[in-house]
């Protein structure tokens, strides 16, 4: 009697998973805050692209998905606290040279 376990092929990963990924890992390198924009839109089209995959052909990579809209989404809110770190001193900065 033949494994049926061993028998099964494993299912394809989204190349949307593996792309945002990649981009979220990138973004903290090579490729600041544009990295981050393609991580967060790719990893939600490719959870989005899991979650609607039939049942008979599924698709892996949620985690990695997960992962790439993570490591963007901190990327972004990092970048959001340096523009605003920065404004802010320019306008205590500023209020401090004129006063």
């Amino acid at each position: 009697m033949p494994d049926q376990a061993a028998s099964r092929i494993a299912p394809a990963t989204s190349p949307l998973a593996v792309i945002s990924l990649v981009f979220g890992i990138l973004t903290w390198f090579l490729l600041p805050f544009v990295g981050a924009l393609v991580a967060v839109v790719c990893g939600h089209l490719a959870r989005s692209e899991i979650r609607r995959a039939p049942f008979d052909a599924p698709l892996a990579g949620d985690g990695m998905a997960l992962a790439g809209l993570v490591l963007g989404y901190v990327h972004l809110a990092v970048c959001a606290a340096l523009v605003l770190l920065v404004m802010g001193a320019l306008l205590v900065g500023v209020h401090l040279f004129w006063f």
